[in-house]
């Protein structure tokens, strides 16, 4: 079977291309992508090429298949994996295998699967480690998403705290306590929000900054104060860039005691060096922000490591079980990942995407693989439906729902765009 495909060969050498997938093997299965959100991280391995840790060193003679946010349907089941998995199932796939310690990954690792791809084959290692997951959804996006809510999930799943003389980990960030996520109004930000307010463990506080007001604002709306009261959690949005000392402001809202928790979300210094200053005793930072150059740094107070026990963690990515949590969630309606969502396009947008990527303001990236379609923010659909009719109904549609991308939109353009 023939796929189209964006390859990475190299540092800024990404290449759309057809070519012929190998016969599947009894330990592998063939499967159509449907969508594939973009991530930074792609962003990422482009820029680095083969000294990206998980693309391998020989990617120039074997290009490797980018893209890990993404769902199908499954094709062809070979006959070692007969008994779990059927043709026609949906699913969704779990990056992060650890598989014997690697860090190899489809998006990365893999000449044959990647979610930037019409069809793929998926390698044993993936159901062996358990990461091919089923889900049972109506909209293919939402299962895209669940990758990048499980880095979320993840991360507040290892914060941790101790107790005075105790040394054990409790893991988590601290019921009802005071929580803030720095550079926060971003679309990983808004899942983060999503999840802290409706969580099981949730804190008493929590405080979203940001230096993009208009950021702020769409964050506000999606997620309100009011509706974060309701489930019984302080929402608090800040914009840093207007504070002459964002750190002494921060630690006010909690009284002077200090937060619990501190989620980071850009690699900045100066964004890293706030959260330290605003930890209160047993503070948990949580670097969340992946940086692209290797010597980032930043300064923490280690006279607070000494005696308030404030401390670091990282984490990126996450598990199995965050992704099936995150898919559980969201099946639950606990959770929507929908807002974070901005821009649509089709397979042939996706290396212009991925190399502008942190230019391209707003959200999520989406990309349905089997469409040609620029990239296109979905606040322009309403200019493009003046002459197109298929962006003058998308655009109806999501005007019903506050503009924010859904399964009724999802199955109008699959049905409707031009395919690639």
């Amino acid at each position: 079977m023939k796929t189209k495909a964006v390859r990475l060969y190299g540092k800024n050498d990404i290449r759309l291309e057809e070519f012929e997938l190998p016969p599947v093997k009894d330990d592998e299965i063939l499967a159509k992508v449907v969508s594939d959100s973009i991530c930074m991280s792609s962003y990422k391995a482009v820029k680095q090429g083969a000294d990206h840790k998980r693309v391998p060193d020989d990617v120039d003679k074997n290009p490797t298949l980018l893209g890990h946010e993404f769902s199908g349907i499954l094709l062809e089941v070979g006959k070692k994996w007969a008994g779990e998995f059927r043709a026609g199932d949906k699913f969704s796939i779990q990056p992060a295998m650890n598989y014997k310690g690697s860090l190899d990954a489809p998006g990365y690792s893999f000449r044959y699967i990647g979610g930037d791809a019409t069809h793929i084959i998926i390698p044993s290692q993936v159901m062996e480690t358990g990461c091919l997951l089923p889900y049972h959804g109506e909209s293919f996006f939402h299962a895209s998403l669940s990758e990048p809510m499980s880095c979320v999930i993840g991360a507040f799943n290892a914060s941790y705290h101790t107790r005075n003389g105790v040394y054990i980990h409790e893991m988590g960030i601290k019921k009802g306590g005071n929580t803030a996520i720095l550079a926060g109004a971003g679309p990983m930000g808004l899942g983060a929000i999503d999840y802290a307010i409706n969580r099981d463990i949730k804190p008493g506080l929590l405080v979203v900054t940001d230096i993009d007001e208009e950021r702020l604002e769409r964050a506000a709306k999606i997620h309100t104060p009011q509706e974060a009261l309701r489930k019984n959690v302080e929402l608090i949005y800040v914009n840093t860039s207007k504070l002459m000392d964002p750190a002494g402001t921060l630690r006010n809202l909690t009284g002077g005691k200090g937060f619990d928790d501190v989620f980071v979300f850009a690699p900045v210094r100066q964004v890293v060096e706030t959260a330290d200053r605003i930890l209160g005793f047993d503070g948990c930072l949580n670097f969340f922000a992946g940086p692209s150059d290797p010597s980032f740094s930043a300064e923490f107070n280690f006279y607070n490591v000494h005696y308030a026990f404030t401390h670091v963690v990282g984490t990126s990515g996450g598990n199995t079980d965050d992704m099936k949590e995150a898919l559980e969630l969201m099946a639950a309606g606990r959770i929507n990942p929908s807002a974070m969502i901005t821009h649509i396009g089709g397979l042939d947008a996706v290396i212009d995407t991925t190399m502008r990527l942190p230019e391209i303001p707003g959200g999520k990236k989406l990309i349905y693989t089997h469409i040609s379609l620029p990239l296109t923010a979905i606040d322009d659909f309403e200019k493009l439906g003046q002459k197109d009719p298929c962006f003058r109904e998308l655009h109806r549609m999501l005007a019903g729902n506050d503009f924010i991308w859904s399964s009724e939109a999802e199955k109008f353009l699959l049905e409707n765009a031009r395919p690639i």
